[in-house]
């Protein structure tokens, strides 16, 4: 078990991930402090964060060699990018000699099939990236945790405003969460502590 898998396996609850941008290494140094237990970044950023801070870092894509070799702890791909017959497969194999963990991000029921007949993944993503007007936040999340198989670790993408809907999350069965626009809040260890913690964290 990697790092990563492991923080979110044993963490306390769910586990809450920013997704940082910008000043990537004051913001990775806050997020430890707030009680986050990893970090999200770019590919070109992961190098900087690993110098900042001991939590485990996601990235999205990339080359699994060099991702590594900068410090990263998992990757996230595209069901679209490893769509073709056998990239998965080689993808997941060099990934796991390097012992980074590869969370797959779908989107539809036929996209997870189609991961788990090809592998035997620890970790798969739900991505709520793109909702469609009709979707609702969470209801991605919530529709396609059904298909997952017991065992697995679940990463849901969604849009997160509250500490209610990271408990609603955590009430379903999602192991972690890859939050986006904290980067961009003036009030980024406030917010990030009150979703990690509890609004009664911050009195």
């Amino acid at each position: 078990m990697s790092r990563f898998s492991e923080a979110i396996s044993e963490g306390d609850g769910i586990s809450v991930i920013p997704v940082l941008e910008g000043d990537v290494e004051a913001l990775a140094a806050l997020a430890e402090a707030a009680g986050a237990e990893a970090v999200a970044v770019r590919a070109e950023d992961v190098e900087r964060v690993r110098a900042r801070t001991a939590l485990p870092i996601v990235t999205r894509d990339g080359d699994p060699e060099a991702l590594a070799a900068a410090g990263a702890d998992a990757v996230v791909v595209a069901y679209e990018s490893v769509s073709d017959e056998g990239r998965l497969e080689e993808l997941y194999a060099l990934a796991w000699e390097l012992d980074l963990d590869v969370a797959v991000d779908f989107r539809q029921e036929e996209e997870l099939e189609d991961v788990l007949e090809r592998i035997d993944p620890e970790i798969l993503l739900i991505s709520e990236r793109g909702l469609d007007e009709d979707e609702e936040d969470l209801e991605r999340t919530l529709d396609l945790l059904a298909d997952v198989p017991a065992g697995k670790l679940v990463v849901s993408e969604a849009r997160i405003v509250s500490y209610e809907q990271v408990l609603a999350l955590e009430r379903a069965g999602v192991d972690a969460i890859l939050v986006h626009g904290l980067a961009r809040d003036p009030e980024f260890s406030a917010t990030l502590v009150e979703l990690v913690h509890g609004p009664e964290a911050g009195l």
